[in-house]
């Protein structure tokens, strides 16, 4: 079936200076694929290409997906097109994205969904988060002295691995709304895992830039690395043991990914890493469970902004940040104010303080959830940003608890990776989410067509400090905290729009900074993706080189502020809605919109 959209014509009205067109600000590691690696792309999905390119967002009325590679947008596509609800397409879209983007997401990885139920008005949230195995301590990612591990010391091999919770996320969110056939939303990533598919710029280029690591197993090498030379851009790229895998789940459901043959592969890999084993069961990956929880919500200029709770930190300090800057009056400050990104980065400062603090698994630590966004609280909290220069130093708030709890403060490390989708159906169900083997290649552990992901050391490695615990050390059956955002912002109970991001611990900034360009800025959809980054976590402010964001480098530093230039390569996939629906794709990465 065949599935058009509109494209939206360019008014006179001129941007904003600090989004104006993207593809020539940002920076070159960022460049969409030119048509060689997308040759087998419809027409629509060429147009779509060609709009991002230009600035412009998609326009649609019954329908819209947003994601990371056009080829999985161009399955959940043909689903939507076919009367397919958002869950439905969210599968067909993982689904293919675990083959043509392995290096982010896939089976082997977890995920975090944010639904709005459009029949009920209601907004909730799916935890499809890794676990750490029963074998698991606190002191898993230590020496013999106690002392943390290097990074990659602990990555690298089966130490790393959590329980998928990938697979079964998908099962879930189909059970519960979804209205197609589950096995035939399999069908496109099938074929083009058995026919083949054009290896994309970013795969081929991560790939060589990863190279000694992704060598070191011999799996992992064999099919990144045929014939002992990395895969090119263009090559055509075949997985059949990944199509089996996708096969058997289609006929089998995600039991058949958790037990029987494939559980015990996986398991078999983990444990017999060479170099570093890691402690993975059959019985961990027969226990996981994807869990639902309440959305965190937080009120930001007359909208609601909804998103996931712990184990992920994404809504609660996205909440925190637009709950301070509530106070302020940024659009009259405007995106190229000194003074406005003074405010936001001061704001995203306090809010990762009480992150490192306080938030982790709230099943098994008590988390402070209405209290770190209680208006009361983060009024306090604004009054702090009232001077004109940067904050000298921040430190964890107290906000309410309903029992007292010391903790110390985490020192986890989070590297970018990971990748967004969000989805509209013609029911005008919305569903955001962000999907991760965690670091670029996870653990580098291949197995059955798909790499397992590092999930574990999103923990912290440190159990202790300071005489106390720390909130986000390891422990059995727990979910180590992330800090991907998924977000649906709703006005008058209804969604307005659905954003999200990969990038590590930047997500959290990169996803604020969407929502402030839509809601104070004024910039569609594509606009927002597009502009140039500024994201301060721990104190410096990264701005992204090669943009009009450098610009702002000097005022900065003269409010006190240290400023790194650096890439800051988001991967934003985000849908407005109003009169009608309108998407916009990240020129850092090599996604697109779709819609009807």
């Amino acid at each position: 079936m065949r599935y058009v959209f509109g494209l939206m014509v360019l008014t006179a009205l001129a941007l904003p200076a600090l989004a104006q067109q993207v593809t020539d600000s940002v920076a070159p590691e960022a460049e969409i694929g030119q048509p060689a690696a997308f040759e087998a792309l419809g027409a629509e999905a060429q147009a779509a290409l060609e709009a991002k390119a230009a600035g412009r967002p998609v326009e649609a009325q019954e329908w819209m997906v947003a994601a990371a590679n056009p080829l999985a947008v161009e399955a959940g596509a043909e689903v939507l097109a076919a009367g397919g609800s958002a869950a439905d397409a969210m599968v067909a879209v993982q689904a293919v994205l675990g083959l043509v983007e392995p290096q982010s997401s896939g089976l082997g990885g977890g995920a975090f969904l944010v639904w709005y139920d459009a029949e009920s008005g209601s907004v909730t949230t799916l935890d499809g988060r890794e676990t750490a195995p029963l074998a698991a301590t606190p002191r898993l990612f230590q020496d013999e002295s106690g002392e943390p591990l290097g990074f990659f010391d602990a990555v690298v091999g089966g130490l790393s691995v959590g329980t998928p919770g990938t697979p079964r996320l998908m099962e879930e969110a189909h059970r519960r709304w979804g209205q197609a056939n589950w096995g035939g939303l399999f069908d496109r990533a099938i074929a083009l895992a058995e026919e083949g598919f054009a290896v994309s710029p970013r795969l081929a280029g991560l790939v060589a830039d990863d190279a000694d690591r992704l060598q070191r197993f011999p799996a992992t090498a064999s099919y990144f690395f045929p014939d002992g030379a990395a895969i090119a851009e263009g090559d055509t790229l075949t997985n059949p043991d990944y199509a089996e895998v996708l096969r058997l789940i289609a006929e089998g459901g995600s039991g058949a990914f958790y037990s029987g043959p494939v559980a015990e592969d996986i398991v078999a890999t983990v444990r017999s890493a060479e170099g570093n084993p890691g402690v993975l069961s059959t019985t961990d990956l027969a226990l996981y469970q994807v869990k639902e929880r309440p959305a965190v919500c937080v009120d930001y200029r007359a909208h609601e902004v909804c998103g996931m709770g712990p184990p992920s930190s994404g809504a609660l300090t996205v909440g925190q940040i637009l709950g301070m800057l509530d106070h302020h009056d940024l659009a009259a400050l405007g995106p190229q104010s000194p003074e406005a990104w003074r405010l936001i980065g001061d704001a995203s400062r306090l809010a990762f303080a009480d992150r490192g603090r306080y938030m982790a698994d709230s099943d098994f630590v008590p988390v402070p959830v209405e209290g770190l966004v209680a208006a009361p609280y983060l009024k306090q909290r604004s009054e702090l940003l009232s001077g004109d220069d940067a904050l000298p130093e921040v430190s964890p708030g107290t906000p309410e608890y309903d029992h007292a709890f010391l903790w110390a403060d985490d020192e986890s490390l989070e590297l970018p990776s990971t990748s967004h989708i969000s989805i509209v159906d013609a029911a005008g169900n919305a569903l955001s989410m962000t999907t991760t083997i965690e670091n670029g290649f996870g653990s580098r552990l291949f197995v059955r067509g798909f790499l397992l992901n590092n999930e574990l050391t999103d923990f912290s490695f440190r159990s202790h400090a300071d005489g106390l615990p720390i909130a986000n050390r390891v422990a059995p059956g727990k979910r180590p905290r992330s800090s991907m955002a998924p977000t649906i912002v709703l006005k008058d109970g209804a969604p307005v729009l659905v954003t999200g991001s990969p990038g590590g611990s930047r997500i959290i900034g990169y996803v604020a900074q969407s929502v402030i360009a839509v809601l104070d800025w004024g910039m569609d959809v594509q606009q927002a993706v597009a502009m140039p980054h500024l994201v301060n976590r721990f104190g410096t402010y990264d701005v992204e080189e090669g943009t009009t964001a450098a610009e702002l480098a000097g005022p900065l530093e003269e409010m006190g502020f240290e400023v790194n230039a650096r890439g800051l390569t988001s991967g934003l996939h985000a849908i407005s809605l109003g009169d009608g629906l309108s998407g916009g794709a990240d020129p850092r990465r090599e996604g697109i919109a779709l819609g009807q």
